[in-house]
């Protein structure tokens, strides 16, 4: 299901109307939908989310974005979790140790228990590792190099083996949430028990609507907040004038203008910290040979038509970080690789001489992606109208049907709008997720986006099978070099995650993933 990108309104597009970004009209995909905002102020006890997204899913094999991440480990828990210094912490277990190159010893938490009072078992964790591999288009089992097996020892102890030294396992495992392997399926899961501070009450997954209530069998301290209701408000407009009448408490991933709007209330609190998300207009690699973005140049003369800075200056105003690399920054492993340059008479220059001409280019992305996305779009429209390439652009409702397009089982597209972060905070996470793509993860259409370079995968699987980190972090300096020169990016940015809420919600630390630890939140009066 797609919409017109022309729906929202923000006074950062008339700015930019009538600058040298925005000019002509703009093919789109049709169709449109609506979503009802929050009615009533959250009571004395309870705490109001709207989130830019919706929220399909509390279990995260397929759904794992920013603020989702906050509501689904507030239900269900994994055995490690990271933090906002991005470092592992133990949750269910209480022991995670690598002993050998290839096994891990852990220990299951004492008195670690789901929401109806029953323990967390060995068994559960074994099954949720088989479960995620399992699924179809999973988005946790491109972060694995290779899925570690249990071999259970005693009812609370077991190790995790792999054929392979996987050195970060501890940063990696914060991905499996685990549930009762009797109702663990390889899918999303929609019901269930988990072993967090909230149980569900009420969902409606159709509208992204879910009531959360404190769980009384929690293992853990208890969470200072009674009720969490978490809302989907598609319309940024809409999650600023409610979060300022009071009727939520927090709106997620907002732009440049509602961040502008709210910093000066007395009432609301704007809170930004550098993110582990790298933004990004990548290119389909699933082109056949002759295709023009089979070719390498091809892709790189394109990239001279973004002006990358005036999209940083101008449509995020500074809340963004031009990329430098093929991955963010902050990662722990990340180099500078290079950066993008403006020129578009070079551009055009390039084009010719490789006999490119009438090229037109579709863009696809889903709503909400990434803030203020419509607006970059459309500036790229007219950045590539500039050179003589024609754009169309179709936009994607959040739960639609995005995910046939970018696995190559639906209609055809040419770059995609998209965002990929590395909730672990290591360089090797999301290099192994985006750009490690072998035959045989495309069979299942695992890669990313038909990504696959043979040498490349084998220098990010050398780095991760490294267990001394300074020769691992050279091997990871070397393949993010090769990244670059095969041009997997139009262009590419680091967006600060930026969050509002109003001040009677406090003891929120926001982390560089864009989540925080709803159980550590407390309401003042």
């Amino acid at each position: 299901m797609t919409r017109s990108p022309f729906n929202q309104q923000f006074s950062r597009r008339n700015l930019l109307r009538g600058g040298m970004l925005l000019g002509g009209g703009v093919v789109l995909g049709a169709g449109a939908s609506a979503c009802a905002t929050p009615t009533g102020t959250p009571g004395p006890t309870t705490v109001s989310l709207a989130l830019n997204r919706s929220l399909v899913s509390l279990d995260n094999k397929l759904n794992q974005f920013d603020a989702a991440l906050t509501v689904q480990r507030g239900v269900r828990q994994a055995l490690t979790e990271i933090d906002a210094n991005l470092k592992p912490q133990l949750v269910l277990a209480d022991r995670f140790d690598l002993v050998e190159p290839t096994r891990w010893f852990v220990h299951l938490r004492q008195g670690a228990v789901y929401s109806d009072g029953s323990p967390v078992q060995v068994q559960d964790v074994a099954t949720a590792i088989r479960m995620y591999s399992e699924v179809d288009g999973s988005f946790v089992g491109g972060f694995f190099p290779e899925w570690p097996t249990v071999e259970q020892m005693d009812d609370t102890s077991f190790s995790l083996l792999t054929t392979k030294p996987v050195p970060v396992l501890d940063y990696l495992m914060s991905n499996i949430l685990i549930t009762p392997a009797a109702d663990n399926k390889p899918e999303e899961l929609q019901t269930g028990l988990g072993s967090g501070p909230y149980v569900v009450t009420s969902s409606d997954r159709g509208t992204g609507n879910y009531t959360l209530e404190r769980n009384t069998k929690y293992w853990g301290p208890a969470p200072n907040i009674e009720t969490v209701r978490v809302r989907f408000v598609p319309e940024e407009s809409s999650r600023v004038v409610t979060l300022r009448s009071g009727e939520v408490d927090v709106i997620d991933s907002i732009t440049p203008d509602a961040a502008d709007q709210l910093e000066g209330l007395s009432n609301v609190v704007v809170d930004r910290v550098d993110g582990v998300r790298l933004n990004q207009l990548f290119y389909n690699f699933r082109k056949p040979a002759d295709h023009p973005l089979a070719d390498a140049r091809v892709r790189r003369a394109l990239t001279y038509a973004i002006n990358g800075p005036a999209l940083i200056d101008q449509v995020m105003q500074g809340s963004a970080t031009a990329s430098k690399g093929v991955i963010p920054a902050i990662l722990d492993g990340a180099i500078e690789t290079g950066e993008y340059t403006y020129d578009p008479a070079r551009a055009r220059g390039e084009l010719d001489a490789l006999g490119i001409s009438d090229l037109e280019l579709k863009i696809i992305w889903e709503s909400g992606e990434f803030a203020a996305d419509t607006d970059i779009m459309e500036s790229v429209v007219q950045m590539f109208s500039a050179i003589g390439v024609r754009t169309t652009l179709q936009q994607f409702e959040p739960g639609g049907d995005i995910m046939q397009w970018r696995q190559g089982k639906a209609g055809d597209w040419d770059i995609l709008g998209n965002g990929f972060p590395s909730p672990t905070g290591l360089a090797i996470t999301i290099m192994q997720g985006m750009y490690a793509g072998t035959p045989e993860k495309e069979q299942t259409r695992d890669t990313y986006h038909g990504y696959m370079f043979p040498e490349i995968a084998a220098a990010i699987a050398r780095a991760s099978e490294e267990v001394d980190e300074t020769r691992r972090t050279q091997l990871l300096a070397d393949a993010q070099r090769q990244i670059w020169d095969t041009v997997p990016c139009l262009w590419s940015f680091v967006p600060k995650s930026v969050m509002a809420r109003r001040e009677r919600i406090q003891d929120v630390t926001l982390r560089p993933t864009n989540s925080y630890n709803l159980s550590a939140a407390t309401l003042v009066s």
